[in-house]
């Protein structure tokens, strides 16, 4: 057997990172960060893949050991933030590929009890990894080396990913990207972000992929134009504010004496500003920072991935709904403007009559029944409303009494009529009929 001081310095730390009490697990985390640091400084001192395979196996079985949500949250961030320990970009591409492949081998056997605490892990993971493209000032070579890395590892069909894997991530990525750099990316740089799944949906043979992308991208950039471009609005405006109050205040010189005025009784200036940013930070958290997009450009991108000759028709026709949709918004048609509210709201109110009507004879007859006046049993017969029935080919008889329509047709009781027996038989004149045979008795035998 060896012992723990021949093995490599990786496996030591990955046993210390999955053992059983808290304090030994917090201490393997802080030894980790500083061996990370103190080797990637060598020129020659970089982990390979099967070293950082190990680490992240260590780092993984720490996470399943954490209990309690808030140590989870604090332990998740302690993880994604080893990212900045790298020093070099090859280094920290490594480590994001052996986690993508650490969380797809690792998945299948992860409880339903144990799954959110993984997926805040790979939410985290993922904001970190767009920190550092935006530490790095968003260079185009370094963007485009990681949506290569997450592509392969996770979206591409021949990836090893399994489908909760595959759908949490689409989930989550235009909203951590917004996070991130919702207020420096451009309209270019988005739809670079965005290019991996156009070419992904156009091309894949998953049905679940291909929704999935549909509605966690393309949908969703849809549903948030009416919020992006009322930002972009916004900001046009506070920059004209800005400009149109730096010239007001060259023109003109603000006395100081009013600057140190106090308010009046009546008056609750303060109070109505700061509501107004209170309100203000409440919209802000409501709608959260929105990514500005070219609707036209991503309407022509998609439509160029999708009018391809391999790619399948089912996702060539839920591809074009989408490049209507963009289109639509590109001309300046948000999707509720199509019906307006007037015209929505005696929409519905047209659905709910209709629907009343359809109920309407169940009702009548609950409150004939039930909900009306009960009807007495004891009551005489005679002075119950006459109901007759008058069936197909025949008329009432009016020489037939009242009493005996009366029991036609009701719920009330009503009389038996008298069926022939089986072994019954007409009377026929002139014919003769067969002795009935009488029953064995004791007397007869007598």
């Amino acid at each position: 057997m060896v012992s723990r001081a021949q093995l490599p310095p990786e496996i030591q730390l990955a046993q210390r990172l999955a053992g059983n009490e808290q304090v030994t697990r917090d201490r393997a985390i802080r030894k980790l960060r500083k061996y990370i640091v103190a080797r990637t400084q060598r020129a020659a001192g970089s982990f390979t893949h099967d070293e950082l395979l190990k680490v992240w196996k260590g780092l993984f079985y720490c996470m399943w050991m954490q209990d309690k949500p808030l140590l989870q949250e604090e332990l998740g961030k302690t993880i994604s933030q080893l990212i900045h320990a790298f020093q070099t970009t090859e280094a920290q591409h490594l480590f994001l590929q052996t986690f993508w492949q650490t969380m797809n081998r690792e998945w299948t056997g992860i409880d339903r009890l144990r799954l959110d605490k993984f997926y805040m892990l790979m939410r985290m993971v993922l904001n970190e990894s767009l920190m550092v493209l935006k530490m790095r000032g968003w260079e185009e070579r370094q963007i485009e080396q990681l949506l290569k890395l997450l592509t392969t590892e996770i979206l591409h069909p021949d990836s090893q990913a399994p489908s909760g894997v595959k759908s949490h991530f689409i989930e989550i990525f235009l909203e951590e990207l917004a996070k991130v750099g919702a207020d420096e990316l451009t309209a270019d740089q988005n739809l670079k972000f965005i290019d991996p799944f156009c070419r992904i949906a156009a091309q894949t043979k998953d049905s679940l992929v291909l929704h999935n992308i549909t509605r966690g991208i393309f949908e969703t950039i849809v549903e948030q134009a009416p919020f992006a471009i009322e930002d972009l609005m916004n900001e046009m405006e506070e920059e004209e504010e800005e400009e149109i109050s730096e010239d007001d205040e060259q023109e003109q010189d603000v006395p100081s004496k009013r600057l140190f005025e106090k308010p009046s009784k009546g008056s609750f200036c303060g109070t109505e500003s700061d509501m107004g940013e209170e309100q203000a930070g409440d919209d802000e958290d409501s709608t959260g920072t929105i990514l500005q997009f070219d609707y036209e450009a991503v309407a022509n991108r998609l439509f160029e991935m999708a009018s391809h000759q391999n790619t399948p028709s089912q996702n060539r026709k839920r591809l074009y709904k989408v490049v209507r949709k963009l289109q639509d918004l590109a001309e300046g048609l948000f999707p509720e403007d199509d019906i307006p509210e007037k015209a929505y709201r005696k929409l519905q109110e047209g659905r709910q009559k209709r629907k009343a009507k359809k109920r309407l004879p169940k009702s009548q007859l609950q409150n004939k029944t039930g909900r009306g006046e009960q009807e007495d049993p004891s009551a005489d017969l005679s002075s119950r409303p006459e109901r007759t029935r008058q069936w197909q080919g025949t008329e009432a008889d009016p020489a037939v009494p009242q009493e005996q329509l009366r029991g036609c047709g009701r719920r009330g009781v009503h009389r038996r009529r008298r069926r022939p027996r089986a072994g019954a038989r007409a009377k026929v004149p002139g014919c003769q009929e067969p002795a009935m045979k009488r029953k064995w008795t004791r007397k007869n035998k007598k």
